[in-house]
């Protein structure tokens, strides 16, 4: 008897597992962060939440939940559609999530306006030349 029953709690094991993965390495595997550590660093620094809570790094996170994750001034929210336990290429990570329609056009409109600060600031045309140090001292030490 307990034989039979001990393959119906491995099974029941397994297909938890399988829906189930850890925060941070459901992080990790869907490549927002290039490292689980730098992963469980965002999560406890806020920068990861889960349906907008803080969460701790052994969190389970299951299909259907929402994810915030905000990096270099970038905020993504995203909506978890699977799970993996290990990292795959970009294609199989992209596959892990489907990007809300408003976090896009937030993360498009963020780009545009860091394009326009960029191109707005002058470029640096590096060290000045001995000839342009000459007349910058010559300007500076006139009386």
């Amino acid at each position: 008897m307990a034989k039979r029953n001990a393959p119906a709690v491995a099974e029941d094991a397994t297909a938890n597992g399988a829906s189930r993965v850890r925060f941070d390495k459901w992080l990790w595997a869907s490549r927002f962060y290039k490292t689980r550590a730098l992963a469980a660093e965002a999560i406890d620094n806020g920068q990861a939440r889960l349906d907008e809570q803080r969460v701790k790094t052994a969190h389970a996170v299951r299909s259907g939940d929402t994810v915030s994750v905000r990096k270099s001034g970038v905020a993504w929210t995203v909506v978890v559609t699977g799970t993996s336990e290990r990292r795959g290429s970009a294609t199989d990570a992209a596959a892990l999530y489907r990007e809300t329609a408003a976090s896009l056009a937030g993360r498009e409109e963020e780009s545009l306006r860091r394009r326009a600060a960029a191109s707005a600031t002058p470029p640096l045309a590096g060290r000045p030349t001995k000839r342009q140090r000459r007349k910058l001292a010559d300007f500076l030490n006139e009386p």
